[in-house]
């Protein structure tokens, strides 16, 4: 029989290498099966991993301390009335905490230039330029700024419509700050202020001294470096040698006596039309002056003051008017 036809007779060998095919043509289907499963468990472990991070998250944004508030800041209010001083304004900046000194921020500032206001040479400070009113400050904020609000509100207040009126009256507006800051530690009552002024006026026209006590008064704080001096003036007092003594001395006061309010400023720029040149205290207590034209008129009503304390027993007379 021809080669090719004979039966074919395969050894142990051939036949294991022939199982070992059929195994393979096998193998890619369970491949892929081992391949599946082995892509999900990669999935369940980072699953898992992304589920332990977000636990430490948790447990890290919980145990952190939350942070604390900021507080706001404090505001103060600092009420300047009419009529005060640099030395009683610096008593009220001092006690409503701010830091700095008044005394010294409130000398010069870039702010203004008294010189403009008709302010001679050597002035020493800006007294009557610091606007009274209520002003509202950080806490601790520096006693400077105090005084830059205050030249600002001055600034807004007296104007050119001021200025004019104290050229109408051949004053300075320098000068109209001095007359107001004196009407406005004298009067008490407001319908006087136009008549105190006129009194300035009409005794500087006539060469006569001026004799507000409130002068003295502002002559004795000055000499003692004190804010206020509230005694009655001693007979050594009234003689006190400070060119602020306006019994001894004619004219004006050098500077102004404290920082008046609008309505005394205006009482300065429009005076009354009055012939008066005395007035005093009346002897009711109520607060007005008593105005006069003559020194017999004067000497009169002073005279029933006088009479008044004594009946009081040495203090002013108390007003019974309802």
């Amino acid at each position: 029989m021809p080669a090719d036809l004979l039966p074919t007779v395969r050894t142990d060998e051939e036949r294991e290498l022939a199982r070992a095919e059929r195994e393979m043509r096998r193998s890619p289907k369970s491949g892929r099966g081992r391949s599946s499963l082995r892509w999900v468990l990669g999935l369940l472990g980072l699953a898992a991993l992304a589920g332990l991070i977000w636990l430490l998250v948790i447990h890290l944004t919980r145990s952190k301390p939350a942070p604390k508030p900021i507080a706001a800041p404090v505001v103060v209010r600092v009420l300047i009335p009419e009529g005060e001083n640099r030395r009683q304004i610096a008593v009220r900046a001092k006690a409503a905490g701010l830091s700095g000194s008044y005394l010294a921020a409130s000398e010069r500032s870039s702010l203004l230039d008294s010189a403009r206001y008709g302010a001679p040479a050597g002035t020493p400070n800006l007294e009557g330029f610091l606007f009274p009113a209520t002003y509202e400050l950080y806490a601790g904020a520096p006693a400077a700024q105090l005084v830059s609000e205050q030249l600002q509100a001055f600034t807004e207040r007296f104007g050119p419509r001021q200025i004019a009126a104290a050229r109408a009256l051949h004053e300075t507006p320098y000068d109209l700050l001095i007359v107001a800051s004196m009407v406005e530690r004298e009067a008490k009552l407001p319908g006087d202020r136009p008549k105190i002024a006129a009194v300035i006026y009409n005794r500087l026209r006539d060469g006569m001294p001026l004799g507000i006590d409130a002068t003295i008064y502002y002559a004795v704080e000055q000499q003692r470096q004190i804010p206020t001096y509230a005694g009655e003036l001693t007979e050594a007092q009234l003689h006190i040698d400070s060119p602020y003594n306006t019994r001894l001395h004619t004219g004006l006061p050098p500077t102004p006596i404290s920082n008046p309010g609008m309505a005394s400023i205006e009482a300065a720029a429009h005076p009354a039309h009055v012939p008066y040149l005395y007035y005093v205290a009346g002897a009711d207590g109520c607060g007005e002056q008593v105005f006069s034209t003559t020194a017999a008129e004067f000497e009169a009503n002073a005279a029933a003051y006088k009479a008044a304390v004594a009946r009081n027993g040495g203090q002013a007379p108390v007003c019974k008017r309802k």
